[in-house]
């Protein structure tokens, strides 16, 4: 993957924000400053965004982070470039690559996804009354095209953009409510896996949609079922195959109800 985990969650921070709000600027400013993060302290990143440091400790925990000294280490840790590709230097012979790349990824999903699975999933959506879809920047894009498409069947789910807002609601929700996350990587809580509603007895019944890469997925403790997918967790494939997926889920919801 050309993105690790921080750097979409700040522009998911930025994207759902309101331009030039506190959290906006300060996930502008690490994107575009993160190799002088390292040698900065808490005092010095706050004057740089100009704003106190009370905001930059409530920005840590609200994109699930205990301080800035943890918000440091994954800067570090987290890649801000893109991988090097080996393309055809002929614009059509990349067209042509990328075309191949995307059938294959689709492909993929049509020759792995469980039949049983997807349609208990479907079931699932159909006997909640209360249900919601969420995932991170191009997932969430799946989360849309889900909301959108079963809105058709006379079905309505909720969905956020944001980060924060997708975790409250995680962590509030009710045993009444089902809750579908779109993770590519089966990563979700990758940072903070001590979330507080794990605790909670009365908690969301939570189905995860993944890519396997062909090694065996490992079901997180917070997730209640999981569908899994093939996936070269490549670039390319990141966005159809779970875009593909959303829409075959409304396709099965609209089928059932029919």
């Amino acid at each position: 993957m050309r993105y690790s985990k921080l750097p979409v969650i700040l522009l998911s921070v930025i994207a759902s924000e309101k331009h030039g709000s506190t959290n906006s600027v300060i996930a502008t400013y690490i994107l575009q400053h993160a190799d002088e993060m390292d040698a900065m302290g808490i005092h010095a990143f706050a004057k740089a965004c100009d704003v106190s440091m009370s905001s930059i400790s409530r920005f840590c925990k609200e994109i699930g982070l205990m301080d800035f000294a943890e918000l440091k280490q994954l800067i570090r840790s987290s890649d801000f470039t893109w991988d090097e590709t080996l393309d055809p230097p002929q614009f059509r012979k990349r067209l042509g690559v990328r075309c191949q790349q995307i059938n294959e990824s689709l492909k993929q999903v049509a020759n792995s996804i469980a039949q049983i699975d997807l349609q208990e999933l479907v079931r699932d959506i159909y006997h909640y009354e209360k249900v919601a879809a969420f995932g991170l920047m191009k997932a969430e894009t799946a989360a849309l095209i889900l909301q959108s498409d079963l809105l058709m069947s006379q079905k309505y789910i909720y969905t956020n953009l944001a980060y924060k807002e997708q975790m409250d609601d995680i962590e509030t929700a009710a045993s009444d409510t089902l809750i579908i996350l779109f993770a590519y990587t089966g990563s979700y809580f990758k940072y903070n896996s001590k979330r507080p509603f794990l605790k909670k007895k009365d908690r969301a019944k939570i189905w995860m949609i993944a890519g396997d890469a062909g090694r065996e997925m490992v079901q997180p403790s917070y997730v209640t079922q999981q569908i899994h997918f093939q996936s070269k967790q490549d670039d390319w494939s990141h966005p159809y195959q779970l875009a593909f997926l959303a829409s075959m889920i409304a396709d099965e919801y609209r089928r059932m109800t029919l």
